[in-house]
């Protein structure tokens, strides 16, 4: 199987902003009945990502969770990021791959996912994407070898959740 490939230019400033979740495969960490998950990324003055993501879990309850990503220099649509308490954050194994796989050009949508192809997620400007445009992105998942078995596709209302 040929190793996971991220897109080869990522333009930060372009992928920055809110993006709603149109599916992903399960997380240990993310209810399956999940809501209205929304990632958010906005530039630090010192020149990483926060990560803002937001959902509603099965029981209807807001959920957050705060990371921080930097960008690979070598690599620029790879990110490492780290949802680790601001003072752990320095943990080399506590950060996470999260490659951009695929982006268009209008950065509307994106494909995400770990090299190991454990986890892979889906985002769009809106909260709903077009079933072409959709299943065009989950090809090229199909391509690099991801599982598609147990995708979950969230409900989305089109409401960030709020804090």
């Amino acid at each position: 199987m040929p190793d996971v490939r991220s897109v080869p230019a990522l333009e930060l400033e372009r992928y920055l902003g809110l993006w709603f979740e149109i599916g992903r495969l399960p997380l240990r960490f993310e209810d399956e009945q999940a809501r209205d998950v929304t990632a958010e990324y906005s530039l630090q003055a010192d020149g990483t990502v926060r990560v803002d993501n937001r959902c509603l879990d099965e029981d209807g309850k807001p959920s957050q969770a705060i990371g921080q990503a930097t960008q690979d220099p070598a690599h620029p649509g790879r990110l490492r990021v780290s949802f680790l308490p601001r003072g752990l954050r320095w943990i080399p194994f506590a950060r996470a791959d999260y490659w951009v796989l695929r982006v268009d050009d209008g950065y509307r949508h994106a494909l995400v996912g770990t090299p190991d192809r454990a986890h892979l997620w889906l985002l769009a400007r809106e909260p709903e994407a077009d079933r072409v445009t959709a299943e065009s992105f989950l090809a090229t998942a199909r391509e690099q070898g991801y599982d598609l078995g147990a995708w979950i596709r969230p409900a989305q209302s089109g409401a960030v959740v709020a804090f």
